[in-house]
């Protein structure tokens, strides 16, 4: 049948049988991860050469150094705002829905809340932004480390400039491999209804349904937050700039459906990046938005760290009045970019939170161990939107939006190159 030859087919028929797995079979929890883990880094290979050549194909072949500081200004703000309605969205709906109210506490891992705690305490924000800046390139590319390959990148494109039309060979060497790696993206997401059954075996199979049961009210006011980000607060963005969120939506599904089952934003940088450009979006606009924003555009974690916090109260009975809870979001509007790109970072950011705000027990945070894989596909889902509706946003702004393009590949549906990743 022609209909599972389409990608998101696929991936939705790999995310069912994967819950079923797990569900059936939680002994294969353990191959699940390996299999999720290895389409996830088949994807990270490609994301910090894909960044480069974006960036330095973009800046270097049409850019200029007050376009670049510009967009990356009005990405910073936009960022700033829109996660702060985030966590405002996320505290509204916490204090209404009360998630916390007549939760028993039972701390499920005393020495994992010991560590992210102790990490809390230790986090330097100062380093962080002292971290953007790589001591060593190979380094960061190795690790790849998306900031860093970001900042490298402008440089290099810069420098490239500089040479005039000595650069030229080079930058069509670069565009050519650009090309190569986008043929390499296309192999690799062929295989993703494997790592999207990989990612949700090994969720069920690990954690179970039970753990639902137990905490699932807060896993419920969750995902009717996100609902209510997604569908008030982007929705109303993007009809003040005349784009439909529903189409937009509609043009990443396969990507979303990728996110769900591998349970990781990254896994569709790349993608996104690729067919954003395509739909008319300016090259250099996404390569300095979408990748910045995977640090400090997570809506979907700045939400789950707000309803945490708020959860975390009303289990404790911890009446936060007004004010504390304005500087939570205070708090968290710095916090919650601090940690980008740090293997656990949700609970690092959580620890270092309850600690200065030291009205709330940081030992409740073994209550969340369990339920968090179940909120990591829902944080994934909206940061990927977040991150696509503020390329689309800022290029309009910008006025490095092709809108006929846009119109015809987005809303008219019309057959693209990227159609098949």
């Amino acid at each position: 049948m022609k209909i599972f030859r389409i990608l998101y087919v696929q991936v939705l028929a790999g995310i069912l049988l994967g819950i079923l797995c797990g569900w059936l079979w939680p002994g294969f929890a353990p191959v699940a991860k390996v299999i999720n883990e290895t389409f996830i880094n088949m994807i990270r290979m490609v994301i910090a050469p894909f960044i480069f050549l974006t960036i330095v194909s973009g800046v270097a072949g049409a850019g200029n150094m007050r376009q670049v500081g510009r967009v990356g200004g009005k990405a910073l703000l936009y960022f700033e705002v829109v996660t702060t309605f985030a966590l405002i969205v996320g505290v509204v709906v916490a204090n209404v829905i009360k998630p916390g109210a007549g939760v028993e506490f039972k701390a499920i891992d005393a020495a994992k809340v010991a560590a992210y705690a102790e990490k809390g305490k230790e986090m330097n924000w100062g380093e962080f932004f002292s971290h953007i800046v790589p001591a060593n390139v190979v380094d960061a590319f190795a690790k790849g480390d998306i900031l860093q390959v970001l900042f490298f990148s402008i440089l290099f494109a810069f420098g490239l400039r500089m040479l005039g039309d000595a650069g030229n060979g080079l930058l069509v060497t670069f565009n050519r491999l650009n090309k190569v790696l986008f043929n390499v993206l296309k192999i690799v997401m062929k295989v993703s209804p494997i790592g999207a059954f990989g990612g949700m075996a090994f969720t069920i199979g690990m954690f179970g349904f039970k753990t639902l049961a137990v905490l699932g009210k807060l896993l419920l006011t969750f995902y009717v937050t996100g609902f209510l980000f997604i569908f008030v607060v982007l929705w109303a963005i993007c009809r003040s700039q005349g784009i439909s969120l529903w189409k937009l939506l509609g043009y990443i599904k396969a990507e979303i459906l990728i996110v769900i089952g591998a349970s990781s934003s990254e896994s569709v940088l790349p993608t996104i990046m690729q067919k954003l450009t395509y739909a008319g979006c300016d090259k250099e606009v996404v390569g300095l938005v979408v990748p910045a924003g995977y640090s400090f555009n997570l809506d979907g974690t700045t939400i789950y760290l707000s309803l945490s916090i708020i959860f975390l109260a009303q289990v404790f009975h911890v009446n936060l009045s007004l004010g504390q809870e304005l500087t939570v979001i205070g708090i968290l509007m710095l916090t919650s970019k601090g940690a980008a790109g740090v293997s656990g970072s949700g609970f690092i950011v959580l620890a270092s939170t309850l600690t200065a705000l030291k009205v709330i027990p940081v030992e409740g945070l073994g209550m969340l161990f369990g339920v968090d894989r179940f909120m990591s596909e829902g944080r994934a889902v909206i940061n990927v939107i977040g991150n696509t509706v503020a390329a689309v946003v800022i290029s309009k702004n910008e006025k490095a939006l092709d809108e006929k393009r846009f119109h015809e590949v987005v809303h008219l549906k019309q057959p693209t190159q990227t159609s098949d990743i």
